[in-house]
This record gives structure tokens, sequence and C-alpha cells, in this order.
């Protein structure tokens, strides 16, 4: 289930090979290693309708279990954390820091699908990190865009494979059981496909 809740999962096989032969070998971590999708976020025990004020909430009341859910060596750094660009505020949802990636991971909440702005707004709260919060051997810091739904297509069509944000699905509640069934048995299928494949 972890392989299929990474971004690897949709990236060509050879290059999923080498990232992984890069991880055993050399030790070398990249964002689509770290990065679920969907994260699944029943732990917040959130009712049918909540705002992204009440996710947040939500989130930073259940921090540790959060940070269990985004995975090791994930570090809090802020929440709400206000920038001004320009004489106008913003505020970034979630700052984070990665020890691996040796960068900063800013997470931004949606409520609804994903939109194409989100991604301007990401680029920009970027930008900032990078010129006023980096430091010298950091690298550059990783967007996390958290929707309730990604549509596909926009993202295929906005996204690149070497962009630094990420898109991912969240989940409130668990799927049924009959859900996960159905996904280990595909999963197993494919499996043997490819072992038959490579005999």
């Amino acid at each position: 289930m972890l392989y299929e809740r990474t971004a690897l999962s949709k990236l060509p096989e050879k290059t999923i090979e080498k990232q992984l032969k890069e991880l055993k070998e050399e030790d070398k971590i990249t964002p689509e290693l770290v990065f679920r999708d969907p994260y699944v976020l029943d732990f917040l025990e959130l009712s049918d309708t909540y705002s992204e004020k009440d996710l947040e909430k939500a989130i930073l009341n259940a921090l540790e279990k959060f940070i269990i859910e985004l995975g090791k060596d994930f570090y809090f750094v802020a929440r709400q954390k206000r920038i001004t660009i320009d004489n106008e505020d913003y505020y970034i949802d979630l700052l984070f820091y990665h020890r691996r990636l040796k960068c900063f991971v800013v997470i931004d909440l949606k409520l609804g699908k994903f939109k194409a702005e989100y991604k301007g707004q990401m680029e920009l709260y970027l930008r900032y990190i990078e010129k006023y919060e980096m430091l010298a051997g950091e690298n550059p810091p990783v967007g996390l865009i958290l929707c309730a739904e990604k549509g596909k297509e926009h993202i295929e069509l906005l996204f690149l494979p070497e962009d630094r944000i990420k898109v991912a699905g969240y989940l409130t509640k668990l799927p049924p059981k009959e859900l996960f069934a159905e996904k280990l048995h595909k999963a197993i299928q494919r499996a043997q496909l490819m072992l038959e494949a490579k005999n």
C-alpha cells in the first residue's frame, strides 16, 4: 500500500528503479520517495462539514499522528506563518523541515478539488522561503498541496516531473475494507505479471 500511495507509482519504471537504487546504495532520497498520496487523516475525526481552519486546527491538535502519517524525518516549524510581499500579507498553512531532504516543506491545505491557481500560490511561497529562510547547504524548499480531490488532468497539464510542488489527496475516513482488498488483489496481479515478464 505504501508503494501505491507514493508518487513513485506514477513514474516510469526505469525512474523508479533508479531512485530505489540510489536510496539503497547512496542513501539518496527524493521528494517522490517522501510524499504519499493519498494521506489518510481519519484520526482527525472531522465531521462531514469542516473548513480549512478546522482541518488545520485538527491537524495541530493531532500533530504527532499527522507527522507519523506524513512519514519520518519531518519536523514542525510553524503554522499560519505570515510572509509579506509588496506590502501584502500571505499565510503559509503549515511549514515543516525534512531532515534527509535538507529542505523546508510548505503545506497548503485545500478543501475542494485542485485548482490551477493553487500552483501559482505555492510557487510564491517557495520562492519566498528560498529567498528569506534558506541557509547555506540546504536544498530548495518543496511544496505539498493537500486537496480533497486532485483533478488528474489539471495536474498532468500543469506539472513537470522536476517540479518541486507535489499534489496529494487526503481522506478523512478510511475507505471500506472491500476497497483495500480490491486494491491489494490488483497489486498482487500486477506484481505477478511483472515477474512473468522478467522470466
